[in-house]
């Protein structure tokens, strides 16, 4: 009697485990968007939020991205902030389709890209290529969010310098629901 109660309770607590496994968001895998017109894509982005990471600690305020797809099917990726010291830094990379298919069309399904800023004669090493996902996307292209699996890094882009307080909330309550925490998001600074 004492060992069918204690497997009941075991049973039961294994149970809970993995329903509270499946309902919480950071335990399921990120889905990106279901695809993307690169056309609309490609062009000058402004970051207005990230998650802090390393390789941008340089950067102070005006940070932004300019897409350009080369032929072949990659994209220049031309990342641009102004440092501490009010002069601008610029990295250019490439970016490459993962595991996608580019439709007739231009469009990219699903958007999982690779971006890499390590020089060309790298680009043979998997570690020197990071995921890049858009897991949220505007109908109109006025903004992107940029992620990636393990859910580490962030990135809120925008066509303009500001968004709406209702995109905004549009946009935290759905990372809420991606498994990201709002909260670490830190605002960017876009100054003349």
């Amino acid at each position: 009697m004492i060992f069918r109660k204690l497997f009941t309770a075991g049973l039961l607590c294994i149970t809970s485990l993995v329903a509270s496994a499946q309902t919480d968001p950071a335990k399921q895998p990120l889905a990106p968007v279901a695809s993307i017109d690169l056309q609309r894509y490609q062009g000058l982005w402004y970051q207005l939020a990230l998650y802090p990471n390393r390789f941008q600690k340089f950067c102070a305020s005006n940070t932004r991205a300019q897409y350009a797809q080369q032929p072949g099917g990659t994209i220049q990726v031309t990342n641009q902030c102004r440092g501490e010291d009010g002069k601008d830094v610029q990295a250019i990379g490439q970016a490459r389709a993962a595991r996608v298919t580019i439709l007739s069309g231009g469009q990219l399904t699903p958007p999982q890209l690779q971006v890499r800023f390590a020089p060309e004669w790298l680009s043979w090493l998997p570690f020197v290529w990071g995921n890049y996902w858009v897991i949220q996307l505007a109908p109109d292209y006025r903004y992107a969010v940029v992620g990636e699996p393990s859910r580490e890094f962030l990135w809120i882009l925008a066509r303009d310098t500001q968004l709406s307080p209702a995109d905004w909330s549009t946009i935290e309550a759905r990372l809420k629901e991606q498994g990201y925490d709002p909260a670490k998001l830190v605002r960017e600074k876009h100054l003349p």
